[in-house]
């Protein structure tokens, strides 16, 4: 089960990466600052990844595993992971600049994926 889930959780987490990457860089590209173009790219890409991955990564027996009560632990992982996520890629950004860190963002957000999956696994889907 959990070489399925995994490998499920990696095609939706490719799904979710290409989405938040291309949208970080139209959003910054037009001049959004960075904090709030990941923190937007995130929301966006998180909305699809809950969906995907409850209704077919997690599911048990042909049964989702949406409901309010996954979407509030859902809520507070991707709250953490994303405040981890906006704090290293503005520090990139500012670092090293705006196009430097549209390259990092997907190592980034790669790192994250494996603390995700054990987030989503152990409390979200539950």
């Amino acid at each position: 089960m959990i070489l399925r889930q995994g490998t499920q959780f990696i095609v939706i987490g490719l799904v979710q990466l290409c989405l938040d990457w291309s949208l970080f860089v139209a959003f910054t590209g037009a001049g959004m600052p960075v904090p709030v173009a990941n923190v937007c790219s995130r929301v966006c890409a998180a909305l699809v990844g809950f969906w995907l991955n409850g209704r077919f990564t997690f599911a048990q027996d042909g049964q989702h595993r949406l409901g309010w009560r996954s979407l509030s632990r859902y809520i507070a992982v991707w709250l953490v992971l994303t405040a981890t996520s906006t704090l290293l890629v503005g520090a990139l950004a500012a670092h090293l600049g705006l196009k430097l860190a549209w390259l990092a963002k997907p190592v980034v957000e790669a790192g994250l994926a494996v603390l995700s999956f054990l987030l989503m696994r152990h409390v979200v889907y539950r």
